[in-house]
């Protein structure tokens, strides 16, 4: 599972900063690192993520990535959430933190970002640039509603620790 190829590569890390992007993330802003560091630096903040892209997914692709953009912004209102295709750390808070549920089967990305305050939490401009495989491989409907059990069970850890089919078919 992801968690523990994360916490490996966190625990090498002798940086301040820990950066994590899911494999099929694209970084078309070069500067887009760079500013979130400096976001994070001048406001103290514990961990910075950005927004989402598909341009090569269908209409309704980039709509369901930008309800995420929306969500995720509102979420800084109450219990801030982060997905892994784009998650800075500061090294320190994440080792405070615990790192990733090594024993999540799902959504480790969102329990994890689910632990830092709002305070703390920080969503740099700009986006990165992924692909619609996670709606070719289980289809719209079938994330959507998966999207919305995870916001319902944010409180739930153990709703991370169950299989929810979300690896299964993923390349």
């Amino acid at each position: 599972m992801p968690s523990v190829g994360r916490n490996a590569g966190a625990h090498r890390a002798s940086t301040p900063y820990v950066l994590f992007i899911d494999a099929d993330i694209e970084l078309d802003d070069p500067t887009l690192v760079r500013r979130a560091v400096e976001l994070m630096e001048r406001k103290g903040l514990h961990c910075v993520t950005t927004n989402i892209r598909c341009p090569r997914g269908t209409l309704l692709d980039r709509a369901l990535y930008e309800g995420n953009n929306v969500m995720q912004s509102l979420s800084r209102l109450y219990r801030p959430f982060s997905t892994g295709m784009f998650m800075l750390f500061d090294r320190k808070q994440f080792e405070l933190l615990g790192g990733f549920h090594e024993q999540a089967k799902f959504a480790e990305d969102y329990l994890l970002s689910q632990k830092v305050e709002r305070s703390r939490f920080g969503i740099v401009r700009g986006r990165v640039i992924t692909t619609n495989r996670r709606f070719q491989k289980m289809g719209h409907m079938r994330l959507v509603r998966l999207f919305l059990n995870t916001a319902l069970h944010t409180w739930t850890e153990s709703f991370f620790l169950r299989d929810h089919k979300y690896w299964e078919g993923q390349a």
